[in-house]
């Protein structure tokens, strides 16, 4: 076409290109000569010409998709060329356009004279159509493509000038770096993984990330941004663990880059000792999924890969729940507007609550982002939350350190206190109250329980040891009577606190406190319970809280539970199995499972099959409690297969005992008047006269390279030499290797 200066070889190469995939054109426009052209000085804008000809020769190499460029006078056609079935395939094209234009731009200056070229830009797409030519394809496209670039903008020189420059500056030296903030486990108080978080030039209206990539999109470089992100993301992991992860903030339409993972990427972490499993793709919000189908064969790939997929903001807007119902993330992270004081607000507990209850059924792991208070931190905790982040635990730092150590044995303290198997401790829902000496002036306390409506208690405490309670309406009651203020108004408070309410240790469960409070007189059946660590003060629960919480737990037990056998199922089982193991203490896995089940079921029918079943539940569960401790977890895995996990120092004498009494009570479940004809699984008859029961006994010693599945792994052998014993048997092992802090 010869007014856009193609030759019939080069249409037909634009409309291969089009065939093939996606062709775009970039128009770049003269919209500003340096001050000598305005003087008639011809020969330096012919020399400016030249030298972007010969540049766009050279961007051929480094942008691949410009496969053909063409200069018409002072107008300057870039045609780009892209795979099909790229989303956003324009802002691709902008993209490609604006990187060379503003790279123009940066060498003409320094080439010429600060006050050098300015372009304008335009872009279109070309399509090929059933009833028109290439050339009228592309006529019509550079006819957009022109408008567009004439109708935009002008820049001046000096400031936006400057700050687009200054932001190629950025870009072209690299010039962001990556921090980062831990993310906490709250089963053991190790860091799990880092988010990494891109910061600018310092001191610069450049160092916010939000006005880096925002301006970043502006200019159609969002991607370059990106990709130089994560690349700087991955280089500062040399410090992260192969068990650590560390989580790359991505906007949502960024994963239609063809270059998302570019090969430097996989090379980083490589250089690294690391792999793709190490990496979370975290979805932001800066832009939302519109082609939800595409998203999901994308990152299904990447998953394929060993990287793993988290949303972000959950809780702050519609796009991030819909993207969790439609993308299956490996983690979801709460946004701060909901985890803010959580612990005071009902309504967000509840959401919370609704957000683990759908995790739990689909296996994905909450992470809390904001965490900046003490009583937000336990409230998550007992809620079920998997892990945490925030200024609480540690601030965004230029290495990947550890978070302090009494950070960490506070999470281990509140992860012990939530309990084993039953109910948690009351430690657990202890809450923070107000607090006063014995000596303050009541009419302080009525001072600031008129100013804090929604405060109905308060706690007298001398030297850290709570000596009394004063509730809000006792205390009001007593002021109201005949007398009452100018009786008690300047006395001491502990003239009217309670002085024997009901105190606590933090580490009784639940269901005994509330029988302790459900005990106490009428009048002080509502009064708030105090909890202490030792003999020192921590908080208080309420009778509400208590009766609340005890209910989650009845409700979670029902829905969790073997219906045949009331013992909790797997995923009590697992959770149980793995606090355990994180609390670094010895202790003992015992898997029981009877021998020759099936031939009983089909000799006397299921409910018999039922009733034996329960029988050995039960048996399981009595057995522990006297032989065992206190908190001793019993499990039913299915079937006729159970488990228990104990602390006991003697595992071998409650093994011992388990045998005994099932040997002794399973004769009851026979029938004395016909003849015992005991089959195995393949119908051949075995030399016993009843069911038999064959234990596996695992002794855990503290030990960091302990895992459920090595557990699961040292039973099955054990197991399998049980079977092959003829009688109830059990066979043990001990695993794990003292370490020094045990």
């Amino acid at each position: 076409m010869v007014m856009l200066g193609l030759s019939k070889q080069e249409l037909d190469l634009i409309a291969n290109r089009m065939l093939r995939g996606i062709a775009g054109l970039v128009v770049l426009d003269i919209a500003r000569y340096p001050e000598p052209e305005e003087s008639g000085d011809r020969p330096l804008g012919e020399r400016i010409i030249a030298y972007i000809e010969s540049a766009f020769a050279a961007y051929r190499v480094e942008w691949p998709s410009l496969f053909l460029h063409k200069t018409i006078g002072e107008d300057f056609f870039l045609y780009i060329g892209l795979e099909a079935g790229i989303p956003d395939a324009g802002l691709h094209i902008r993209e490609v356009g604006m990187q060379i234009k503003l790279r123009l731009e940066q060498r003409l200056s320094a080439t010429f004279g600060e006050d050098a070229l300015i372009f304008q830009m335009g872009c279109a797409y070309m399509m090929p159509a059933d009833h028109a030519d290439t050339g009228k394809i592309v006529y019509d496209a550079a006819k957009r493509a022109i408008r567009e670039a004439r109708r935009s903008s002008v820049p001046r020189s000096g400031e936006s000038v400057s700050r687009t420059e200054r932001f190629l500056s950025i870009l072209e030296n690299q010039a962001i770096h990556a921090v980062y903030q831990p993310i906490v486990s709250f089963a053991d108080g190790n860091v799990f993984g880092y988010e990494s978080l891109t910061r600018g030039p310092k001191g610069s209206d450049f160092q916010s990330p939000l006005e880096l990539f925002k301006f970043a999109e502006g200019e159609g470089l969002l991607y370059t941004l990106d990709r130089l992100a994560r690349e700087k993301a991955i280089a500062g992991c040399g410090d992260l663990q192969k068990e650590q992860r560390v989580f790359i903030n991505i906007p949502a339409h960024v994963i239609h880059d063809p270059h998302f993972t570019p090969g430097r990427t996989l090379k980083l972490l490589e250089e690294r000792g690391l792999s793709p499993h190490n990496v979370v793709f975290e979805i932001t919000e800066r832009s939302s999924i519109e082609d939800f189908s595409t998203a999901k064969k994308i990152l299904q790939h990447y998953r394929s890969q060993g990287y793993q997929i988290a949303i972000d903001d959950a809780g702050a807007g519609y796009s991030s729940l819909q993207a969790i119902a439609e993308l299956h993330p490996d983690f979801i992270k709460v946004d701060r507007s909901l985890i803010h004081n959580i612990q005071k607000d009902k309504i967000k507990e509840h959401m919370l609550e609704t957000f683990v209850a759908f995790a739990d059924k689909m296996n994905i792991r909450i992470i809390a982002e904001g965490i900046e208070q003490t009583d937000e931190l336990y409230k998550l905790m007992q809620m079920g939350i998997h892990f945490g982040q925030g200024y609480l635990l540690a601030r965004p730092s230029s290495k990947m350190e550890p978070i302090e150590p009494r950070l960490v044995e506070q999470i281990r303290h509140q992860h012990r206190l939530r309990g084993s198997g039953g109910f948690p401790t009351i430690g657990a829902i202890a809450a923070p109250i107000r607090i006063f000496e014995p000596g303050t002036n009541i009419s302080e306390a009525a001072g600031f329980f008129k100013e804090n409506e929604n405060e109905l208690a308060a706690v007298v405490v001398s030297a850290g040891v709570p000596v009394g309670l004063v509730m809000r309406e006792k205390l009001f009651q007593q002021l109201a009577g005949q007398y009452g203020i100018p009786l008690y108004w300047n006395r001491p408070i502990y003239r009217l606190m309670d002085p024997s309410p009901l105190i606590v240790d933090e580490q009784l469960t639940l269901d005994q406190v509330s029988q302790m409070s459900t005990a106490r007189e009428t009048k002080n059946l509502y009064d708030y319970v105090i909890v202490t660590s030792g003999e020192r003060f921590i908080g208080v629960a309420s009778v509400r809280s208590i009766l609340e919480s005890i209910t989650k737990v009845r409700i979670e037990h029902a829905r969790t539970a073997n219906p045949l056998t009331g013992l909790p199922g797997n995923l009590q089982i697992q959770r149980e199995l793995n606090r355990r193991i994180m609390d670094n203490r010895d202790f003992s896995v015992i898997y029981a499972d009877l021998d020759f089940f099936k031939w009983f079921n089909d000799r006397y029918g299921f409910q018999k099959g039922d009733e034996l079943i329960q029988y050995t539940a039960e048996l399981l569960r009595e057995t522990s409690g006297l032989y065992g401790e206190p908190d001793d977890f019993v499990g039913h895995i299915g079937g006729d297969d159970f488990i228990v996990l104990s602390r006991t120092e003697s595992p071998n004498r409650l093994c011992e005992e388990m045998i005994r009494r099932f040997d002794a009570g399973v004769t009851a479940f026979l029938d004395p008047t016909e003849p015992v004809r005991v089959l195995d699984r393949e119908g051949n008859r075995v030399q016993t006269d009843r069911v038999n029961i064959s234990l596996s006994l695992i002794v855990c010693e503290c030990c960091s390279s302990i895992t459920a599945e090595y557990i699961s792994s040292a039973a099955a052998k054990l197991k399998k030499r049980a079977k092959a014993h003829m009688g109830s048997v059990y066979f043990h092992e001990r695993i794990g290797q003292r370490v020094a802090e045990c």
